[in-house]
């Protein structure tokens, strides 16, 4: 996918646990006790929210690796949803070991909850070890074909329903038109799905789905050297550049990070460098939060303000809004 050139690019922040660093749960200002509470996410989504941030992505797993135990991102998404007004909330699923129809309503129940802002992160995974949570087979090949067929049926099942298929007609008792919803009759090598979905069109037509480009979806996450919409950066942000890097050291230290492309200095240093790069956006993982995430609300965001690279206000009030997106049209209802 071809990078596209914009005089104010768009902004997210990947979520996940205390930061992307493993160590930064020992931060002093870290909240490690409340991550199993709605509280810490919607103090998170709130402050990214402040910032008028595109979205958030929200990270999952099927393992146990950094914290001891996390929650559920979609529900997390779900939850935050009525107490944030604009921002986008793009929670993670592993397509490889769920079930595309269950998916799609979740989605669809979190584009209705949130008036229009949901979005999906689809991933897979070779794991063996989560595998073998659900007694699957063991021999994950063709994980991306898998997870272009997954994407495929959630768009389906979310076309599966016209918009206009709830006519509530008290006077005959005919809530839906059953003529308005449409099998969609997938049938692939990893999944046969009838459909129609239980639940109706979401309110942006079709969520937003980012996904590796190997599988296909509106947003494509990919590393600053690589061709994709949005450039994955882990932050370490300070007052002075050798504040950052000494904290980075530190946390080192402690623990080996994983890879990923790390810009460690000012929010004046980062605003340059984003201007160098030639994306459409940039998904910024805080090293460490609270402390990057408020770096960047309130360091990065209005240093882009001032030098009219980014908004001050939101536009749009859905996130195919914020990213310029069109609502599609159902593909069963087209003439």
């Amino acid at each position: 996918m071809k990078r596209m050139a914009r005089t104010q690019p768009q902004l997210a922040v990947a979520l996940d646990g205390t930061g992307w660093h493993p160590a930064a749960w020992r931060e002093p200002d870290a909240r490690p006790r409340d991550l199993l509470t709605a509280g810490y996410w919607i103090d998170l989504v709130r402050e990214a929210e402040a910032g008028k941030l595109d979205f958030v992505t929200i990270a999952d797993s099927l393992r146990l690796d950094r914290e001891p135990g996390r929650l559920d991102a979609v529900l997390i998404a779900s939850r935050v949803a009525p107490l944030t007004n604009r921002i986008g909330l793009v929670p993670a699923a592993i397509a490889t070991h769920t079930e595309p129809f269950h998916l799609s309503k979740a989605i669809a129940t979190l584009d209705y909850v949130s008036q229009g802002r949901a979005g999906l992160h689809v991933r897979t995974t070779s794991d063996v070890a989560e595998a073998r949570h659900f007694g699957r087979r063991t021999d994950l090949t063709d994980l991306a074909g898998e997870a272009a067929d997954y994407v495929e049926v959630l768009r389906r099942l979310w076309d599966s329903w016209a918009d206009d298929a709830e006519i509530r007609d008290v006077a005959t008792g005919r809530f839906v038109d059953r003529d308005k919803l449409h099998y969609i009759d997938f049938t692939g090598r990893w999944f046969t799905v009838k459909g129609p979905s239980i639940t109706p069109r979401p309110p942006q037509g079709q969520p937003i789905v980012a996904a590796d480009a190997r599988i296909g979806g509106d947003l494509v996450f990919v590393e600053p050297h690589e061709e994709g919409d949005f450039a994955d950066v882990v932050v370490f942000l300070d007052e002075t550049t050798t504040a950052a890097v000494d904290r980075k050291a530190r946390l080192d230290d402690l623990a080996e990070p994983p890879p990923g492309t790390v810009f460690t200095g000012t929010p004046e240093e980062l605003a340059d460098q984003l201007a160098a790069w030639d994306f459409r956006g940039f998904r910024l993982h805080p090293a460490a939060i609270p402390h990057d995430l408020t770096a960047i609300v309130r360091g990065l965001v209005p240093l882009l303000q001032g030098r009219g690279e980014f908004r001050r206000e939101y536009e749009t009030t859905t996130l195919r809004g914020h990213l310029g997106l069109s609502r599609p049209a159902n593909r069963y209802e087209v003439a």
